[in-house]
């Protein structure tokens, strides 16, 4: 039910479909993954009190059975068979796109070993909801979860993460907020960051800064509430001899306008794309030398 109207679901082929649900605000649900919620002939999710939240929100009429990483050992075969006999299956989590950091790869890995289709129905997702709200750049990003308890282990997973040339997003609790952040500093150094707190919802709220300034804020203050995700920017390129910037700004303005040229230089050597174009005029009016 859609405001007071009522819409018949129409029925689904035999699938496992990934239904992805809102991450806070109910808003944000598909025109799609209501069809598929109300039209599912088993709707599996990780718990049926969250998710009947979610239903009885927009009327669908739908008795979830729970599947979650307790009971996946039990519960997966079950939803397999119910394909293998011609049902439909619609998977979702408490919130986002299911199997991101959630339960359900082994169901889709053995779904798709007996011949399954597997129909994914996009929608809200906090790692993407935060990385365009966060300000950094997101050509090449990496999502790598939540980080290990330990501060030994979590700082060990974060070095290997060092060289990856991307934005790092990262679930966290809010109770290790703190501790993460200054983890963070200690191996990346003066990175930009943002920290995304109850997105989609009424307190939501998007704090950017340096790593070190960032980890500063969160250990005077409260401990925050709500979910969290953070987003660390990619390496900071080091500073190069000025005669290697001198070559790289000639070399690439014999391949594009002198421009396009410094803007590549500045992407590569982490400089201001002003000067270095300056620079490369220069160069070009004194015939390179």
């Amino acid at each position: 039910m859609i405001g007071q109207t009522e819409v018949a679901a129409r029925p689904l082929e035999v699938a496992l479909y990934l239904v992805a649900t809102p991450i806070g605000n109910l808003g944000d649900i598909t025109l799609r993954a209501l069809e598929t919620l109300a039209g599912a002939d088993v709707l599996a999710c990780e718990d049926t009190r969250v998710t009947r939240v979610l239903l009885d929100r927009y009327g669908i009429r739908q008795r979830p059975t729970p599947y979650h990483e307790h009971n996946a050992n039990e519960a997966g075969p079950r939803l397999i068979e119910a394909l293998e006999a011609g049902r439909s299956v619609a998977l979702v989590s408490d919130a986002g796109t299911p199997l991101v950091s959630d339960p359900g790869y082994r169901l889709v890995e053995h779904a798709l070993e007996r011949g399954i289709r597997v129909v994914p129905i996009p929608g809200p997702s906090a790692v993407l909801a935060a990385l365009t709200a966060s300000g950094l750049p997101s050509d090449a990003f990496m999502f790598a979860g939540f980080l290990p308890v330990k501060d030994g282990q979590r700082r060990t997973r974060l070095s290997e993460l060092t060289a990856v040339p991307a934005t790092l997003i990262f679930f966290e609790s809010p109770r290790r907020l703190a501790d993460t952040l200054v983890a963070m500093a200690d191996v990346y150094g003066e990175r930009p960051a943002a920290i995304g707190r109850e997105l989609t919802k009424t307190f939501e709220e998007m704090r950017t800064g340096t790593l070190a300034t960032l980890a500063a804020h969160y250990a005077e203050a409260p401990t925050p509430k709500g979910e969290i995700v953070i987003c660390v920017g990619p390496p900071i390129p080091q500073a190069a001899e000025a005669g290697d910037v001198d070559r790289l700004l000639l070399s690439l303005a014999a391949e594009m306008p002198a421009s396009k040229a410094a803007a590549e230089a500045a992407r590569m050597t982490g400089g201001q794309k002003p000067a270095l174009y300056r620079r490369l005029l220069e160069l070009k009016e004194g015939g390179g030398g």
